[in-house]
């Protein structure tokens, strides 16, 4: 079967392989520590598994709006305007079956063959894979590590032009845990004004962040109309096999999302979006006690990654990953992340999964029990001690 020559461009996420290679190495009867997937260990809060069930009983098994339930569309409009300050509509909500088709959905509908999109390097795959799906042509700003992991404004200001038709960001960061300042978004702002370019803001760990209080985009002038904001469930309430995000976007750009969930998915599942209705109206008290464990958890792992030879760590302001630089073992990415989960039964990722500028680092989710991270930093030193003797 002869495939069409697009597949070529389409790349990955290498979290759900490296999580293929750990299982198998389970199967064989190896105890691995899983490092590698962004997927909280928290149970989904109770309240919102009942109320998924009591909608089951009620009847919610048939299909609902492509656009979403409006009572859930009215929930998230209600907790965007009051988290960013902006004003939003129900109508500008588009619900889909994670928070990933909102990246496809915008990239397919605002990127032609040869548009450029300005978006970051190292970051999540997906970006990259679906602009060169699109035939778009990503021109990367590098978040660099010197700066705590933002990016360069010069720089940033040389790749954004006539000719950019999409500029992406994610903060706080998948891979890196950095943050993006107010002067960081302020420059982004400049630029999408002075072009009239839309923003896709990969806003989904928004509320886990330690230092500082969050900034969204849309709060400059002229933004909230020209911002997708990419948000969704599964990260701040334990969700991930729910499936369940949306986009908040200008009431022009709403209906064709929704034509391309139409097209696709037909609909959200109708239980997952009662779900996330209790999810949002409901107590809160969960989402803030994960944040400390997650706090926790990145004051041990950042103390324990500085510890391993050749291991150098920042502290990340947000999200619950960690990316070491490992320029101080000798070893490229993709070789010592294998060797770690060989050698010392701990799944990572190569910080190449996530771009070429994620050359020199790992990355490591902390989204697993402080027993489990403690356990994985003792055996990542033995096993890295080993290779600088």
């Amino acid at each position: 079967m002869k495939l069409a020559s697009r597949m070529n461009n389409l790349g990955t996420e290498t979290a759900f392989e490296v999580l293929v290679k750990a299982r198998a190495l389970e199967a064989q009867g190896r105890d691995i520590i899983h490092l590698e997937v962004g997927e909280p260990d928290f149970a989904t809060p109770e309240n919102i598994v009942d109320a998924a069930v009591e909608s089951l009983h009620k009847g919610a098994t048939k299909y609902t709006p492509s656009a979403g339930i409006p009572e859930l569309r009215a929930a998230i409009a209600k907790r965007v305007s009051e988290s960013r300050g902006i004003t939003v509509k129900p109508e500008q909500v588009v619900v889909t079956p994670g928070a990933k088709p909102i990246m496809f959905f915008v990239i397919l509908a605002l990127v032609d063959a040869g548009d450029e999109v300005v978006t970051p390097n190292p970051a999540f795959p997906i970006y990259e894979s679906m602009i060169r799906f699109t035939g778009g042509i990503p021109r990367f700003y590098r978040l660099r590590e010197e700066n705590n992991f933002r990016f360069d404004p010069d720089e940033f200001r040389s790749l954004v032009n006539a000719k950019t038709k999409l500029i992406i960001l994610n903060s706080p960061q998948n891979p890196t845990g950095g943050v993006l300042e107010e002067s960081d978004l302020a420059v982004i702002a400049e630029l999408a004004t002075k072009y009239d370019i839309p923003v896709l803001a990969d806003e989904i760990y928004w509320q886990i962040i330690y230092d500082g209080k969050f900034h969204s985009i849309t709060q400059f002038p002229g933004m909230a109309e020209r911002t997708i904001i990419l948000d969704g469930f599964s990260k701040s309430y334990s969700m991930t096999g729910w499936r369940l995000g949306f986009g908040v976007m200008n009431e022009q750009l709403a209906p064709h999302i929704t034509r391309l969930m139409t097209n696709s998915n037909s609909c959200t599942s109708a239980l997952t979006q009662w779900a996330g209705v209790e999810a949002l109206l409901g107590p809160q008290e969960s989402v803030e006690n994960m944040r400390r464990a997650f706090l926790e958890r990145r004051n041990a792992i950042v103390a324990g990654m500085n510890q391993v030879p050749g291991f150098r760590c920042l502290t990340p302001k947000g999200a619950f990953y960690v990316f070491p630089n490992i320029t101080g073992t000798g070893w490229d990415s993709r070789k010592l992340a294998d060797y770690v989960l060989n050698e010392a039964g701990v799944a990572c990722l190569s910080g190449t999964a996530f771009g070429e500028y994620g050359e020199g680092y790992l990355r490591f989710s902390y989204a697993n029990s402080l027993e489990n991270i403690n356990k994985a930093l003792m055996r990542i030193r033995e096993a890295v001690e080993k290779i600088q003797d």
